[in-house]
């Protein structure tokens, strides 16, 4: 059974590429895997390993600037959900693309898991998803708006073009572990919003805490690691991976004729050319070709997602 620890912390780092070096070295030897971004804002990532480790890399990552009153999730996965180590150096531990945006000035007032039913049910209460549209198309909470987003750098502009629909709302957000709220809801202070709440935990803390039959979410949550989704109790949830697109699917997608391993699925068959299609039956031939000889090839395990990473 594998330690899964979903973390993020905003704070002030002088010189982040100094930090990496250690922090890599210090996971590799704690045999931890998954992927750490560190910026000059903070730290954000998703490691996984036995229990050991994990806390070996919290107690270094608590030493780092700010970071003493650093908060993490942990859950448990039967299988490993990361194939190796990476730490990365980033321009914002997640993208949103607006330099003004500063969540360590100001952010929206936190909402216990306990006490979020009540919110997003007030009539004056309007309940925005601030994740990307593959990851709300399996799971949200009743009610909400999917801003049909693809990345979060997407957001500020969609909020540009309907902030008139809120207007006279207490505006609550949330995504999958609270980073993106961090910055979100700090951006809508700036424009101007009086009331702006948000999910403490994100998805991850409301389906850990709040029994299924109290629940008001819908679906599963999609998670940045080899489990894809988790349900309430923060148990595995039924999804596999498109290895063509990366994206969520059901295991009975993979009997949809648009479905070839690694190649295309009923989600991506028609966003790729025929020449992306036999790259990647390439790709599939030579990671068989090293499985058969009892090697790993390189993107046997890719974790990495082409759309925006994040415990979001």
């Amino acid at each position: 059974m594998y330690t899964v620890c979903a973390l993020y912390h905003f704070t002030h780092f002088a010189d982040p590429a100094a930090l990496r070096a250690p922090l890599l070295d210090l996971c590799q030897s704690s045999h931890v895997t998954g992927t750490l971004l560190l910026a000059h804002e903070g730290i954000n990532g998703t490691i996984a390993g036995p229990k050991a480790g994990i806390d070996a890399v919290l107690a270094h990552i608590r030493t780092l600037p700010g970071c003493s009153d650093l908060e993490w999730k942990l859950s448990t996965s039967t299988d490993r959900p990361f194939a190796r180590m990476k730490v990365r150096l980033k321009k914002e531990i997640v993208t949103m693309g607006q330099p003004d945006v500063d969540p360590k000035a100001k952010v929206g007032h936190y909402v216990d898991p306990a006490d979020w039913n009540a919110l997003i049910t007030s009539p004056d209460v309007a309940v925005i998803d601030t994740r990307n549209d593959y990851e709300v198309a399996i799971g949200t909470f009743e009610g909400a708006v999917d801003p049909e987003t693809a990345t979060f750098r997407e957001f500020p502009q969609w909020w540009e073009k309907n902030k008139d629909r809120f207007h006279n709302k207490r505006i609550a957000m949330f995504c999958t572990g609270g980073i993106r709220c961090e910055k979100s809801t700090n951006f809508l202070i700036g424009q101007g919003v009086e009331e702006v709440y948000h999910l403490k935990g994100g998805i991850l803390k409301y389906l850990e805490e709040v029994p299924a039959s109290d629940s008001t979410w819908n679906g599963s949550c999609f998670v940045f690691d080899g489990r894809v989704s988790v349900d309430h109790g923060l148990a595995e949830g039924p999804h596999v991976l498109c290895h063509a697109c990366r994206r969520p699917i059901l295991p009975e997608d993979r009997d949809r004729p648009e479905y070839e391993h690694g190649v295309s699925c009923h989600l991506c068959v028609d966003q790729t050319s025929d020449e992306d299609k036999a790259r990647f039956r390439e790709r599939q031939k030579q990671i068989a070709l090293s499985h058969a000889r009892g090697e790993r090839h390189l993107h046997a395990d890719e974790d990495d997602h082409p759309m925006e990473r994040g415990n979001g």
